[in-house]
C-alpha cells in the first residue's frame, strides 16, 4: 500500500470503532512515567524517544518559558526568557552516525528533546514518584495516544511490538492496560488517535515531496521534515 492509500484508509477510520477496540482492551494513565523516561539496556541507557512534528515544536515553544531560575520550565511563566526550539526537540537519532564530532548525518523526524539522564525534557516527579507532563495540554499526539496505535500497513507503528489488539488498534507496552476507561475518553482518545495516523501520514508524504538530500560534513546534523531541510536549532538549510 503506497501513502496515498494509506492515508484514505487513515482518513477511513471510524472513531466509535476504534473507541470500541479501546473499551475492549481497556486502558487509564497511572501516572508511572515509564513511557516519559529512559530506560537501560545491556549497552547503556536509552533515552527516551518520542516524535514531534513540526508545528507541535512551535506550539510548546511558544506556551513555555523557563521559570525565574532559568533551569526549569513552566506553562505561562512571567520569565522573559522563551524556550528555544532546541530545548523543545532534538533531531531523531535513527539514521545517524557516530563521527569523531559527534552524530551526523540526515534524518527524517524530530525527538522530543531529553535531560541528561534521558527523561523527556518536559517529564518531573513529585516527591511521591507520581509523574507529570509540564506541558501536558500541549503534549504531542503520540504522547497522547499512547501506549495505543493503528495499523494502517504499519504506518502508525511507533517501535516496539504490540502486547495487545483489537482490530486495527494495538496496544503496547504499559501498566494502564487492563483498567476501566469511560466511553467519553476512550472515544476522546480515539480521535486523537485518528488524528495522528492521519498526520503522520501526511507527514511522510510531504517529507517525500520537499526532500532534498544535503551534504553533511564531520558533526552536522540535516533534519528533513514537511518544511525543509533545517539543522538542529530548527533554521532552514538554506
Amino acid at each position: 500500500m503506497d501513502l496515498e492509500a494509506e492515508l484514505a484508509a487513515a482518513r477511513d477510520l471510524d472513531v466509535s470503532e476504534l473507541a470500541d477496540a479501546i473499551e475492549s482492551i481497556g486502558f487509564e494513565c497511572t501516572r508511572c512515567g515509564a513511557c516519559c523516561k529512559g530506560y537501560d539496556t545491556d549497552d547503556g541507557r536509552e533515552p527516551h524517544t518520542a516524535t514531534i512534528f513540526p508545528d507541535e515544536v512551535r506550539t510548546i515553544r511558544d506556551a513555555t518559558d523557563y521559570d525565574a531560575d532559568g533551569d526549569e520550565v513552566a506553562v505561562a511563566s512571567s520569565s522573559e526568557t522563551s524556550l528555544e526550539w532546541r530545548d523543545v526537540a532534538r533531531p531523531m537519532p535513527y539514521g545517524l552516525t557516530e563521527g569523531d564530532d559527534g552524530l551526523e548525518g540526515e534524518t527524517f523526524e524530530w525527538a522530543l528533546q531529553t535531560t541528561a539522564c534521558g527523561d523527556c525534557r518536559f517529564y518531573e516527579e513529585d516527591e511521591t514518584g507520581l509523574g507529570a507532563c509540564q506541558v501536558h495540554d500541549d503534549r504531542p499526539l503520540i504522547c497522547e495516544t499512547y501506549p495505543f496505535s493503528v495499523a494502517v500497513a504499519g504506518t502508525s507503528q511507533p517501535m516496539g511490538d504490540a502486547v495487545d489488539e483489537e482490530g486495527v488498534v494495538r496496544a503496547h507496552e504499559c501498566e494502564g492496560l487492563g483498567r476501566d476507561i469511560s466511553r467519553d475518553d476512550a472515544e476522546e482518545l480515539a480521535r486523537a488517535l485518528k488524528e495522528r495516523a492521519v498526520r503522520e501520514i501526511r507527514e511522510a508524504l510531504a517529507v517525500s515531496d520537499v526532500y532534498e538530500p544535503v551534504e553533511t560534513g564531520p558533526g552536522e546534523v540535516v533534519v528533513h521534515d514537511s518544511e525543509g531541510a533545517k539543522r538542529p536549532d530548527g533554521t532552514e538549510v538554506p
